[in-house]
């Protein structure tokens, strides 16, 4: 009976840390990162896991991090932070509304 109760604690104990791994990673992050080019080819955007690089002649770097459909960025830990509207997002496409309310639409 003990090797019972103490195997199915371990099967619960397995689907816990794998229902709370799939919970806690973001896709949206995880779609994010990589290299983007607008489509006019005027601006890249080099996403990291941690930094967001801008390079439309001067490269500028800030930190970021995403919640829901939202990009929250800021220089050097400066607050009040900048939003970005994530309109589209895919494999492929990316299309950003800026606080300006200007979207600029991105591509890999």
């Amino acid at each position: 009976m003990k090797k019972y109760a103490l195997l199915i604690l371990i099967h619960v104990a397995g689907a816990f840390v794998l229902l709370w791994v799939a919970c806690t990673s973001s896709p949206t992050q995880n779609k994010l990162e990589g290299e983007w080019r607008s489509k006019d080819g005027k601006v890249t955007l080099k996403i990291t896991p941690k930094k967001i690089t801008t390079d439309d002649g001067e490269p500028i770097t800030e930190d970021y991090f995403t919640k829901g459909d939202t990009v929250f960025t800021s220089f050097e830990g400066n607050k009040p932070y900048t939003v970005f509207l994530i309109q589209k997002l895919d494999d492929h496409n990316l299309k950003l509304m800026g606080p300006d309310s200007v979207a600029v639409e991105y591509s890999r």
